[in-house]
């Protein structure tokens, strides 16, 4: 299989003006190209813009595309090799790769203080608690359930009643689909974990964003296929996504499948724009890859109306649509579902009999009531709700860690915020001393990226969200670099 190589132009892209100097680090002269250069590459590579694994550009490319001499490009990656950022191999590029120690670092380490007597607040997850609603629509769901006792309970594909309520739900935002191109699983996650039991074998790989669903990276490494990483470039066309990284890069794996959230992305709350949607549809067909599209956030839209649905822009089967009731209800609300044809959801519910016999009679019943009769005032107070709290974190951010740089799109439960230095890790290891869980960056991403990012939910309420940034911006005194320290800090994590 050939080597995966970034692309010239996405690299000089995300290197930006690499040679100005940084003032946040209170630079005083300039350094050499060469160095500056490195310098630049290794930062894109602890966020995750160069993913590990790939060749970076030849130096002759990359010579005529930065206009500087072959000697400077060589020196460069000379850096980079002997700093343990680019691994060589006899008769093949160098790849790109994370030094040994790099994590932790000398700014990652556990802080002493005491904890808290105050009760910790869980920012590691994204997710809300149950409406007033669930507990209706469990009531309802047991007024129903004396219809389906006398049958053995177990379901494949699911309720017909249920079936019925996803497919209308698809159809009232534009795309046509039948009970019988619907699958209900155990959430989301099952969903992914059955879609890649069939349609992947050990060692294909997955094209996934960077960064993405943590649960979903775990869920292609189980079943032994290899998550291959495509940057997120928020200034790039489709709202985010490069799709011609995502071309390149199932064109050079020969990727058979594709698992991503163009609906308020997990983490970064983006959504993908319509032409964005359209290319990628016509992506699949060309590299003969099927989509598998995550609509778990679909529901939260905050600041935007979202695009038609994928699917709607596919002439086959090339896109798979998977969904849960988890992000839009509670997450206690174990139910999703999968849309494909209908010859794809016979083969899945063949090889489910391995996995489970079907999703709880009770909660479909009881998920069929919310989607059927409170969906949409459930999901007008819950968009509210979520607007005024991801304000209050702003707000929180902006007074006590203005150099922090949130970005949060259109929608979703979280915001993507970038460090002023490389010690996510660090961060969330210490904050629970004071009174924080959080998820750490690298968790989003593949070996170890994203140390200058973290994740931070603003599902809880506002006045925990308040706290929740002192506690933060107090562990993050603890480990925040001084000046002095800052051009070490960037060049030698």
């Amino acid at each position: 299989m050939a080597m995966r190589v970034i692309g010239v132009s996405s690299l000089t892209r995300d290197l930006g003006n690499w040679r100005q100097d940084d003032d946040s680090t209170r630079r005083k002269s300039a350094r050499p190209a060469y160095l500056a250069l490195a310098e630049g590459i290794r930062l894109l590579i602890h966020d995750g813009r160069i993913p590990l694994g790939v060749a970076l550009p030849s130096e002759r490319d990359l010579a005529g595309a930065l206009s500087l001499s072959r000697t400077t490009i060589t020196s460069t990656y000379s850096v980079l090799r002997d700093d343990g950022y680019l691994i060589s191999r006899q008769g093949s590029r160098s790849t790109v790769a994370l030094p040994t120690g790099a994590t932790p670092n000398g700014l990652m380490f556990h802080a002493t203080v005491p904890k808290p007597d105050a009760p910790t607040i869980d920012m590691s997850y994204a997710a809300m608690s149950a409406p007033p609603e669930v507990e209706s629509a469990y009531v309802a769901a047991v007024q129903a359930l004396p219809a389906y006792l006398p049958s053995h309970g177990m379901e494949p594909i699911g309720i017909a009643v249920l079936r019925e309520a996803i497919a209308a739900r698809f159809r009232a935002r534009g795309l046509p689909t039948e009970p019988e191109q619907i699958m209900v699983t155990l959430g989301a996650q099952h969903a992914l974990r059955l879609l890649l039991g069939a349609l992947t074998s050990p060692g294909e790989r997955v094209l996934i964003e960077h960064p993405t669903y943590p649960n979903g990276i775990e869920a292609i490494r189980s079943t032994g296929a290899r998550p291959v990483p495509v940057p997120l470039r928020p200034d790039a066309g489709g709202a985010g996504w490069d799709l011609d990284g995502i071309r390149s890069a199932a064109r050079q794996t020969a990727a058979r499948l594709a698992y991503l959230i163009p609906d308020f992305h997990n983490p970064t709350g983006l959504t993908m724009d319509e032409a964005g949607r359209i290319e990628l549809c016509r992506i699949a067909r060309e590299t003969r890859m099927t989509v598998v599209v995550d609509e778990s956030m679909v529901d939260l839209s905050l600041d935007l109306t979202p695009p038609p649905p994928v699917a709607s822009f596919a002439r086959g089967g090339e896109i798979v649509t998977i969904g849960s009731s988890s992000k839009s209800f509670w997450g206690g609300l174990r139910v999703g579902w999968i849309r494909a044809n209908a010859n794809l959801i016979t083969r899945l519910a063949g090889a489910r009999s391995a996995v489970d016999l079907g999703t709880p009679v009770m909660d479909q019943l009881a998920t069929a009531h919310l989607l059927s009769t409170d969906a949409d005032k459930i999901l007008e107070v819950r968009r509210h709700t979520l607007r005024n709290q991801r304000a209050a974190l702003l707000g929180a951010l902006a007074e006590q860690l203005p150099d922090w740089q949130p970005l949060h799109g259109g929608g979703g439960m979280s915001m993507w915020v970038q460090l002023p230095a490389p010690v996510s890790t660090a961060l969330a290891a210490t904050a629970p001393n004071y009174g924080v869980l959080l998820a750490a960056g690298p968790r989003f991403g593949v070996e170890g990226a994203f140390e200058r990012f973290i994740r931070l939910p603003f599902a809880r309420n506002e006045c925990d969200l308040r706290v929740a940034v002192s506690g933060i911006a107090a562990a993050y005194e603890v480990l925040a670099p001084r000046s002095e320290e800052s051009d070490a800090t960037l060049v030698c994590v």
